[in-house]
């Protein structure tokens, strides 16, 4: 993916508006929340508009349910494609899950059975929903609690196969990974290993709350050192690919991401030096 690197980002949070325009140039690019400027007017598109001059914008969705059987929802789709043409963003993302099971809305990024009917449904509405936008998706792996006895592929060979199918590509969340590893107990680098390194687009860094059995992703904590060593190795896997730091409750000062941020900066420098010394 070298020669997509767009460097270094953040989530586009609304407490971060006014010191964002405050403080210009501190990152690379921003992830705005699709659902959060599907609106036909009012302050969000104003800002977001504002912000699109100065800074590449990346749409990231959470209501998509790609995986779900309930019919594509049409009007969210159009809504998004009318967002997606006033931005023009890099690229639009969305979760590889369902959020909605007969018509009802769960508010929850819930997994998948990883078997061969559901990859061949998945391929199948991506391609629907790529056509529709007019551009490719990028599906994210989420994080997850439970497994489904019915699943035939491990999770990375599911997505792996998905974005051949589908011709889409992978936003690779580190955290994500690394929750579902301790969660299932496998290894978080055979997940990464599995992935083919043209279709990683985007990797997204974020905390967790560590309940002892087993992690829930919260995103409202720092990303903790076994994090930062799995990211490590991510971008070693998948040099140039640009790198996003998400904080979804528990907002902390502006600066305080920066610095979060230049940490990320930092493990992408060191790997990048020792694979030049090793060259």
């Amino acid at each position: 993916m070298s020669g997509h690197d767009v460097g270094f980002g953040l989530g586009l949070r609304h407490q971060h508006y006014e010191e964002i325009a405050a403080n210009p140039g501190k990152v690379s690019w921003f992830e705005a929340l699709s659902e959060n400027y599907m609106v036909p007017g009012g302050p969000p598109l104003h800002w977001l508009d504002r912000f699109r001059r100065d800074y590449p914008i990346a749409l990231h969705g959470v209501s998509l349910s790609i995986g779900s059987i309930d019919p594509l929802d049409m009007t969210y789709l159009d809504e998004l494609k009318a967002l997606a043409r006033r931005v023009e963003p890099m690229w639009v993302s969305d979760h590889l899950c369902f959020t909605s099971l007969r018509g009802t809305n769960m508010h929850d990024l819930l997994p998948l059975p990883y078997t061969e009917e559901a990859l061949d449904h998945v391929a199948d509405r991506i391609g629907r929903v790529q056509d529709h936008l007019d551009r490719r998706l990028v599906i994210e792996n989420v994080s997850s609690y439970i497994t489904y006895s019915a699943s035939e592929l491990a999770e990375w060979e599911f997505i792996a196969e998905l974005a051949r199918r589908a011709d889409c590509e992978i936003l690779l969340d580190v955290n994500n990974v690394y929750v579902s590893a301790f969660n299932h107990e496998f290894d978080a680098m055979a997940f990464l290993r599995a992935l083919p390194r043209e279709r990683v687009r985007q990797f997204h860094l974020a905390g967790h709350e560590h309940q002892g059995t087993h992690i829930i992703d919260t995103h409202d904590h720092p990303i903790v050192p076994g994090v930062w060593d799995l990211y490590a190795e991510a971008v070693r896997l998948f040099p140039g690919v640009p790198t996003m730091i998400e904080r979804d409750d528990k907002i902390p000062p502006y600066a305080e991401l920066l610095e979060e941020l230049d940490v990320a900066r930092g493990i992408a420098a060191r790997v990048r030096t020792s694979q030049k010394a090793v060259a």
